[in-house]
């Protein structure tokens, strides 16, 4: 017999409708489908949430409910790049009062974020049409274990997962919230198409309007908020989600999915006695950087790792500067200045930045059995993939780019882009005030031109830049035609304000 249909009223009117049936359950609430399975609605269950037991706690929780699907909702998804948000956010859009019970509506995640294939050994983990939880993802022992090999992705799409998260923090931030429990749980990604969905958008905090429900997903809590974790929440030294604490989830978020492993678990033991003891100390007020470069006391200890967790978990074989200098000097931030100084820690902005010029320095692997199929380019010694040690061979060229200041002369951007064959040039490439971000018009989102490897030479192909010049030989490269890239060629890309210079160095391997 089919569960029957029940029909209510989001607060604000909206009809809705839910098959009486529970799809879910979390921490908090009970999930539904709508009847078509385009919508959920999720209840807080009485027994798991202790605001049912004031009145004034539910009006509270009421309050910022309806200020999330209401005042909330309506900025992001009405305000610029609001179609975009809706492929990055799982936002709640209504609120429901039914049989004495508080709930919220919700799309229904995109079919990209359900495992097509099972674990492996007959999908005996049984994830075969579950939720992509992050989770699976963020450890090399569930990616060498657990995961069928046709749902692991490549490097580049961890890259632009890392991106989308990055850029959905910046927007929450933008917005006066903190997500306050930003972890492997509530991002949903699937690597085989490079995206990403944040979810349980529900516990957002306000600061000093809205308290936080919870204070964290063990692994992504900020050292601060572990160590002050045993005073009352009216405590003024107790240290509770915020920004802040955000932004040490984020960058724990960002290293584990490009390195599987966590940043802050080492060989480093502080309390041989009480194992909750130790936890506390080294994920708070003692917690160090594995990795870090003065103080090697809390390193990973190779011995004591599986073969199913190699070589990921073991820096010294993957350092963390694989991921190139502007992830690097970011993970130098979080982790060594900012661990302990919360106000040292990098923005959700300044990580988008960082992931948006790695992407830039990306070169595919040319072996083509390579597990992750790109790596960053290091010019600096022997280029070679990180990751299965193919070295680099051939002629590439390198653009460094560099932007027009008053006066005509031209500054570096700190920003370079590596050639392969197929690689494509855009607006933002060629102009330094404009951002690959939502608020980029239809026209800005277009390759301008690409790059061909053609007999041993390499060409730039003019599709939509309409300035393109030869700067050393001052003639225009009208769009349609090419330009050949020789070592210390100069190519204006635009003449715009913000307009780059491409100056090309060719490395030869």
């Amino acid at each position: 017999m089919s569960a029957k249909i029940i029909k209510c009223t989001t607060t604000d009117g909206r009809a809705i409708e839910f098959v009486d049936e529970v799809i879910g359950s979390g921490a908090m609430k009970d999930v539904y489908f709508s009847p078509d399975k385009s919508y959920v609605v999720c209840f807080f269950s009485r027994e798991k949430n202790k605001f049912y037991e004031s009145k004034a706690a539910l009006e509270q929780q009421k309050d910022r409910l309806k200020e999330i699907v209401g005042n909330k909702w309506n900025g992001i998804f009405n305000g610029a790049g609001g179609a975009y948000w809706k492929n990055i956010f799982c936002w709640p859009d209504g609120l429901v009062e039914y049989n004495n019970l508080l709930g919220i509506t919700a799309p229904a995640y995109k079919q990209q974020f359900f495992f097509e294939y099972g674990s492996k050994n007959n999908d005996f983990l049984k994830i075969q049409g579950k939720e992509k939880e992050g989770k699976w993802f963020a450890s090399a022992n569930n990616q060498n274990r657990f995961l069928d090999e046709r749902e692991k992705g490549t490097w580049l799409n961890y890259l632009k997962i890392c991106i989308q998260i990055s850029r959905a923090v910046r927007r929450m931030h933008a917005a006066g919230l903190a997500h306050s429990d930003l972890s492997y749980k509530n991002v949903l990604i699937d690597p085989v198409t490079g995206s990403a969905c944040v979810i349980d958008v529900d516990g957002l905090v306000v600061p000093g309007k809205y308290p936080p429900d919870v204070v964290g997903t063990p692994d992504f809590i900020a050292p601060e908020v572990v160590m002050t974790s045993h005073l009352s929440k009216e405590d003024p030294s107790r240290s509770l989600p915020s920004i802040a604490t955000d932004k040490h989830a984020l960058a724990v978020l960002i290293y584990m999915y490009l390195l599987y492993r966590h940043p802050l678990r080492g060989g480093k033991i502080h309390d041989m006695d009480d194992p909750q003891k130790d936890e506390n100390l080294s994920m708070g007020g003692q917690s160090l950087f594995v990795e870090h470069p003065a103080d090697p006391s809390n390193r990973v200890r190779a011995e004591q790792l599986k073969a199913s967790q190699l070589p990921w978990a073991d820096p010294s074989q993957i350092p963390y500067s694989v991921s190139g200098p502007y992830l690097t000097e970011l993970f130098n931030k979080s982790f060594i200045d900012g661990l302990h100084d919360p106000a040292k820690r990098p923005s959700a902005n300044d990580w988008e930045t960082a992931l948006v010029k790695t992407v830039d320095l990306i070169q595919p692997c040319q072996n083509a059995a390579c597990s992750h199929k790109w790596y960053v380019f290091d010019n600096t010694t022997k280029p070679r993939c990180p990751f299965c040690h193919t070295p680099f061979s051939g002629k590439l060229p390198v653009l460094n780019l560099y932007s027009a200041r008053q006066g005509g002369s031209f500054r570096p951007d700190n920003h370079r882009l590596m050639v392969w064959p197929g690689q494509s040039l855009y607006a933002w490439h060629a102009n330094n005030m404009i951002a690959p971000n939502e608020r980029l018009a239809p026209e800005q989102t277009r390759r301008k031109g690409y790059f061909v490897l053609h007999d041993e030479r390499w060409w730039l192909v003019n599709e939509g830049l309409p300035d393109l010049t030869d700067a050393a030989a001052k003639t225009a490269i009208p769009i349609g035609s090419k330009i050949e890239l020789s070592d210390g060629a100069q190519i204006l890309l635009s003449k715009e304000d913000g307009g780059r210079l491409a100056v090309v160095q060719m490395v030869q391997a």
